[in-house]
């Protein structure tokens, strides 16, 4: 095995595991107490962190669980319309509430009325806006009333902020010395570790101490465990971009070139486990060569645990990274190979037809061909077949019989004339398809015969995230289909059980759907309406917290097609046994 087939192997990661034990800590504590779980600013995270909050949705159901959800009006909640969730609109604060969070945020301090009153018009009603503005004026107080009782001279009005990035500018600049740890915490991000910002602001321990105190002290960082293994998170996304936005541009540069040194040289793991976080500070670095990889690797590894939407994402940075650098074969060569891993989670997040999809697969192709014409032909044989396979997938979903059948055939020609194994196995596999949906039941069992027999799961299952699902599993359903066509239903049925228990078995998300969706239709056909129902629900899901809206698409059509079947059949199946019933 090759060392990039391996890496596509398709296993269920860590991040897959955290997500099941949180579930179940929530599951376990619910048991014994009702639990409320509140998650702020769902318009800020990131799209593992909504697929969490979506399967504690999902989950809570039966709980004693209530979850808060806070987000802006623009964010799109993908939970809105369940039966269980309620949408509740906040509109601003009034002047009443907006004087209780002054009051209580100044104390026994004076505060002139006629500030008060600019403060309720201008701050809009914005409870972050109203605490950090009331904060400014209160630090911005104490230091006219130091430098009165030095001259003797009379204070002046109190400036108010226009905007809330004035305000948190104004409180940053009176920081001193914790300025510029507040601009290393931004750069590294949202959150970081004391060691990780240890490592890179190359200051004493009590220098250290004392600006963490400062930033701690007015609540614009907050400190999680004891250093020196203490995280910190900025009280609010808008004080980290207030804080960024104070470095200069080459400073900036600087910042995230040591960053990006110290992630490489104290933190290896981490960077192993979550290239994405290199990839960023070397793009803002001006690293673009270093990103580019680092971007690429994160977005297989996002592919092979089944992020699609991050994986699209990582794999077009990487891509658009590329295209700026100048042309090498080196380059050109990781161009092919990024480019060809992009088509398989478009196609699970915008179908075949999209036109993303369509521009990736033809960019895929052009590229592999050009450097056939130069004689540089791709190191992994079977990028040309990925390509190829999705060329042939897009005309079989579209029902374009004869384009299918001929691409089916062009494909297992090429594979069997270069004597390439796995490609022959592939090849049978979506020649068996292409036979189906044409009418030539049998010959379309054949070819599954055929590629369940080459397939061997220690070799192939690392195949999925390349070829859109597993070889194995695929052939089954097409098989179970074919048998149950030819009228062996209890034979179908079996294929369709072993489909779906082998795609749990490999935990590859974008396989376990398909194999739920293809077996929910087998069940339908053998009349296990239960059945149908349970995996279409499954799959349905799934696809929901996977982003895989394609496949989200169509189960909701199979939705649609089952409930317009079972409210034909069922009522005549009331009435046979009714007329049995009375029969006997």
């Amino acid at each position: 095995m090759t060392d990039v087939t391996r890496h596509w192997l398709p296993i269920r990661s860590n991040v897959e595991k955290k997500l099941e034990a949180l579930l179940t800590q929530i599951d376990a504590l619910a048991r014994f107490e009702p639990v409320l779980i509140i998650f702020e600013d769902a318009h800020w995270t990131d799209p593992t962190s909504l697929e969490l909050v979506g399967r504690i949705v999902d989950r809570i159901v039966a709980l004693r669980v209530l979850l808060i959800i806070t987000y802006r009006p623009e964010f799109e909640a993908p939970w809105i319309g369940l039966p269980h969730v309620t949408a509740i609109t906040i509109n601003r604060l009034g002047p009443k509430d907006i004087n209780a969070i002054i009051n209580r945020i100044v104390g026994n301090k004076f505060l002139p009325p006629d500030v008060r009153d600019d403060m309720i018009e201008r701050t809009d009603g914005i409870p972050l806006f109203i605490e950090e503005m009331t904060k400014a004026l209160l630090e911005a107080d104490s230091e006219e009333e130091a430098r009165r009782t030095t001259a003797a001279t009379p204070s002046p009005r109190l400036e108010i902020p226009a905007t809330l990035h004035a305000s948190l500018m104004s409180r940053l600049d009176r920081l001193g010395p914790a300025k510029e740890l507040a601009q290393i915490g931004a750069a590294i991000g949202r959150e970081f570790s004391h060691a990780l910002i240890e490592a890179v602001a190359g200051k004493s321990q009590l220098e250290l101490d004392t600006a963490f105190h400062r930033l701690m002290g007015v609540g614009l960082l907050f400190r999680q465990g004891a250093p020196p293994y203490a995280n910190y998170v900025f009280k609010h996304a808008l004080v980290q971009d207030a804080a960024y936005s104070t470095l200069l541009r080459e400073g900036r540069r600087e910042l995230h070139t040591k960053i990006a040194e110290a992630l490489e040289s104290r933190f290896p793991d981490n960077v192993e486990h979550q290239p994405e976080v290199l990839a960023r500070h070397c793009t803002e670095a001006g690293l673009i060569e270093k990103a580019a990889r680092l971007w690429g690797k994160a977005g297989q590894r996002s592919s092979e645990r089944s992020a699609l939407v991050e994986a699209s994402d990582q794999l077009t940075r990487a891509l658009n990274q590329i295209a700026t650098l100048p042309d090498t074969p080196e380059l050109r060569r990781e161009e092919i190979k990024l480019q060809v891993a992009l088509i398989a989670p478009l196609i699970h997040i915008k179908g075949h037809p999209a036109k993303e999809t369509k521009a990736a697969e033809e960019r895929a192709r052009d590229l592999i061909e050009r450097a056939e014409a130069r004689n540089e032909a791709p190191e992994d044989p079977l990028l040309l077949y990925s390509v190829l396979w999705s060329l042939w997938a897009a005309t079989l979903v579209a029902f374009d019989g004869d384009t299918s059948r001929d691409r089916a055939a062009h494909f297992l020609a090429l594979a069997e004339k270069k004597g390439a194994s796995v490609p022959i196995m592939i090849g049978h596999r979506i020649t068996a398809p292409s036979l189906l949906y044409s009418g030539e039941f049998a010959m379309s069992r054949q070819h599954c015969d055929r590629a369940i027999a080459l397939y061997n799961p220690a070799e192939h299952r690392q195949l999925a995230t390349r070829f859109g699902q597993d070889v194995r599993v695929t052939s089954l359903l097409y098989r179970s289909w074919a048998l149950w066509l030819l009228g062996y239903p209890e034979s179908s049925l079996v294929d369709a059980e072993h489909a779906v228990a082998d795609a749990r078995e490999i935990g590859q998300d974008a396989t376990l759907i398909y194999s739920l969706l293809y077996a929910s239709w087998t069940d339908l056909n053998c009349g296990k309406y239960p059945a149908a129902e349970a995996r279409l629900d499954e799959a349905v899901a799934l696809a929901n917290q996977r982003g895989a809206f394609y496949w989200n698409a169509v189960g909701t059509m199979h939705r649609g097609w089952f409930s317009a079947v079972l409210s034909r059949i069922l009522p005549i199946a009331m009435r046979i046994e009714t007329r049995l019933l009375r029969a006997v």
